[in-house]
C-alpha cells in the first residue's frame, strides 16, 4: 500500500460512510474539545434555520404540492429520489456495517446510496428510516431522517446532534460534511478494525478505495479493495485484491432484485469521492470567513477592519479549496475505467456548456477523472454563495493559475491547453468566478 494506514476505533457511523469535524477557533491548530466549535457563535450550526433541497421538499409536502408515494419493497425511496432529481445510476452499494442501521446491513443485504450535487440519500432493506444529507449554502451540510411508515404524512427530521458523533471528525476537513471511507470488511459485514481504513478522494490510489463497497466496472490491472470479504486471521499482506477486480455482474454475490439497479458503478463512486471532499472544503472556506469577520468585529467596530488572523484564515482555506477543485495531486489512471450503469454517459451529458460545447461535467476516465480538470461543484448554490472575501481570493488566484506562463508547482499538472479550456468554459458558463476576466 502506497500510503500509511490510518488506525480507527469502533464507530457507529450514519449515512454514506460519512463523517465531519472541526478545528478549534481562533487557534487553528488546536483540537476541538467538548461542544463542537460550529455549534457556538458565529456559526451556530443547530440554532440557525436550514434552507436546502430537503427543507424545500418538506415545504412541498406540507403545502400539498408534493405527494410522496410509499411502495414496497423500498418504501418512500423511489419517490424521494424522483423529487430530489437523483438518478438511480448513482447507486452505490455498501456492505460494511458502518451505519446507524447496521443490524440490517450485510454482504447479502447491502445499503444503497444515491446522490447528486445537492443531496445524498441512503436506504437499507427493512430499515426504519431513509437517511438524507443536504448541502446547505449557509450551514454547510445538514443531516435528516425520514421514517418509513406507510400512511403517515412524511416528515424529514433534522438531526439534533446524534449524527455529529460520527459526522464530526478531522477527516472531513474540520467541518460538518460527507466523507467516503474504505474499510476492510469481514464476511459478516463487520469492519476489521485492526486493519485500519482509508479516506478516499480523487487523490487516492485505487489500492486504497472502496473497501466495504460492491463495485461494478472495468479498470484493467489497477486493483481496489471493493468486492472483498476479509478473513480476520489472514495477514494483510496476503489479501488477494484481484478477486474483487473488474466485476460487472453482482447477481452471484447477493439478490439484486430489491434494489433500483443491479449496479454499484465504479465511475459513480469516483465522482462521489471527489464531490464529498469538495463539498467539505467549500463549507470550510465559508466557516473561516464567518469566523474571521466575527473575530475582527470583536477587535474593531470598523466594518472594513481585517486582522492578520482573518486574512490568514481566508488565504489558507481559499488556497486549499483552489488546489482541490483544480485536482492537484490527482491519482493518474494507469488503465481506462468503464462503468456499468450508464452513469458516465448521463453525467457527461450535463451542462452548462460553453460556446464550443464543452462542459466541466465531461468525464475522461482514461488518464484522469474529468476531461477538463476543474470541479463541476463550482456551479452549486453553496459555491456560488461563498462569502465575498474568500470568493474574491479564489477568483483572483484562479485567474493567475489559468493565465500564468508558469502556474507554479501546485498546478504543474495543468497543461496550457487545459488551462485555456477551463478559462474559456468559465467565461461562458460561470460569471461568479469569471467576473472581471
Amino acid at each position: 500500500m502506497p500510503r500509511a494506514m490510518k488506525k480507527i476505533t469502533p464507530l457507529n457511523a450514519c449515512l454514506l460512510l460519512l463523517s465531519l469535524g472541526l478545528t478549534a477557533w481562533p487557534s487553528a491548530a488546536a483540537p476541538a474539545q467538548g461542544l463542537f466549535d460550529f455549534e457556538r457563535e458565529p456559526i451556530d450550526y443547530h440554532k440557525k434555520p436550514a434552507s436546502n433541497v430537503v427543507t424545500r421538499l418538506q415545504s412541498g409536502i406540507d403545502s400539498g404540492k408534493v405527494q410522496l408515494v410509499y411502495k414496497e419493497p423500498r418504501g418512500y425511496l423511489d419517490s424521494v429520489l424522483q423529487h430530489l432529481k437523483i438518478p438511480k445510476s448513482t447507486q452505490s452499494l455498501v456492505f460494511s456495517k458502518s451505519s446507524a442501521q447496521l443490524r440490517k446491513i450485510s454482504p447479502s443485504r447491502p445499503r444503497a446510496l444515491y446522490f447528486n450535487d445537492q443531496a445524498y440519500v441512503g436506504w437499507v432493506q427493512g430499515g426504519a428510516v431513509i437517511e438524507l444529507i443536504a448541502s446547505d449554502p449557509t450551514l454547510g451540510t445538514v443531516f435528516y431522517t425520514m421514517k418509513q411508515e406507510r400512511g403517515a404524512k412524511p416528515r424529514l427530521l433534522r438531526d439534533k446532534g446524534q449524527c455529529l458523533q460520527c459526522h464530526a471528525r478531522p477527516r472531513t476537513r474540520d467541518v460538518p460534511g460527507p466523507v467516503v471511507r474504505s474499510l476492510y470488511t469481514g464476511s459478516d459485514g463487520q469492519p476489521v478494525l485492526n486493519f485500519g481504513y482509508y479516506v478516499s478522494d480523487h487523490t487516492s490510489p485505487f489500492s486504497e478505495r472502496w473497501g466495504g463497497y460492491y463495485v461494478t466496472g472495468t479498470h484493467g490491472k489497477m486493483l481496489h479493495m471493493g468486492n472483498l470479504l476479509t478473513d480476520r486471521s489472514q495477514p494483510l499482506a496476503e489479501i488477494d485484491y484481484s478477486r474483487g477486480a473488474n466485476i460487472s455482474d453482482l447477481s452471484g454475490w447477493f439478490d439484486t432484485s430489491p434494489y433500483l439497479s443491479a449496479h454499484s458503478d465504479i465511475v459513480a463512486l469516483m465522482v462521489l469521492e471527489h464531490q464529498s471532499q469538495m463539498q467539505n472544503l467549500v463549507t470550510r472556506a465559508r466557516y473561516e470567513e464567518v469566523r474571521g469577520r466575527y473575530y475582527d468585529k470583536a477587535l474593531e467596530s470598523n466594518k472594513d477592519f481585517r486582522s492578520d488572523l482573518s486574512k490568514r484564515l481566508i488565504v489558507r482555506a481559499g488556497n486549499d479549496l483552489l488546489k482541490y477543485m483544480l485536482f492537484t495531486g490527482e491519482f493518474r489512471l494507469r488503465a481506462p475505467v468503464k462503468g456499468t450503469s450508464g452513469f458516465a454517459g448521463e453525467f457527461s451529458a450535463r451542462g452548462p456548456r460553453d460556446r464550443k460545447g464543452r462542459s466541466l461535467y465531461q468525464l475522461d476516465l482514461v488518464t484522469r477523472l474529468f476531461k477538463y480538470p476543474l470541479s463541476y461543484m463550482v456551479y452549486t448554490e453553496s459555491f456560488k454563495r461563498l462569502p465575498s472575501r474568500v470568493m474574491a481570493h479564489i477568483r483572483r488566484e484562479l485567474r493567475k493559475v489559468l493565465t500564468a506562463s508558469s502556474p507554479g508547482d501546485d498546478y504543474a499538472h495543468l497543461a496550457l491547453k487545459d488551462r485555456r479550456a477551463i478559462f474559456e468554459i468559465l467565461k461562458d458558463t460561470c460569471p461568479e468566478l469569471a467576473e472581471g476576466w
